[in-house]
């Protein structure tokens, strides 16, 4: 298992729950490694999540995917609904888990908010600026 899955999970823990302040309800990991297959179990209660490793503990939603995939959906490289779409990864259980991965995971690098990308550009003349 590597070390940047661990600080996902960790940094999830300690604060990634902004987003999900109506979701209850729990989805287990199922990372395939060379060494073997890692598990993590997320709980989310109103947006407080907690995190546990190990074991097979029953979920609403069990998502199986290689750690490479699951660092690429971390870090924002690979949307994961599209990704299940492609059948790269497998789940399990309540589909809305998986809608709501989006909001666990980082934005694409490219991603702007959509009031950012309506008022355009910033100014690039000194005139335009005033």
């Amino acid at each position: 298992m590597s070390e940047s899955v661990r600080a996902f999970f960790d940094d999830l823990a300690h604060g990634g729950g902004r987003m999900l302040r109506q979701v209850s309800g729990s989805v287990r990991f199922d990372l395939a490694h060379p060494d073997g297959v890692t598990h993590w179990l997320v709980s989310i209660d109103q947006g407080r999540i907690t995190v546990s490793q190990g074991g097979t503990a029953d979920a609403d939603t069990v998502i199986g995917a290689d750690e490479a995939l699951f660092l690429r959906m971390a870090r924002g490289e690979v949307k994961p609904l599209p990704a299940w779409l492609r059948n790269d990864f497998t789940a399990d259980g309540e589909f809305r888990f998986v809608i709501m991965l989006e909001r666990l995971f980082a934005p694409p690098n490219e991603a702007r908010h959509p009031r950012v990308a309506a008022a355009g550009p910033p100014p690039t003349d000194d005139r335009e600026a005033r």
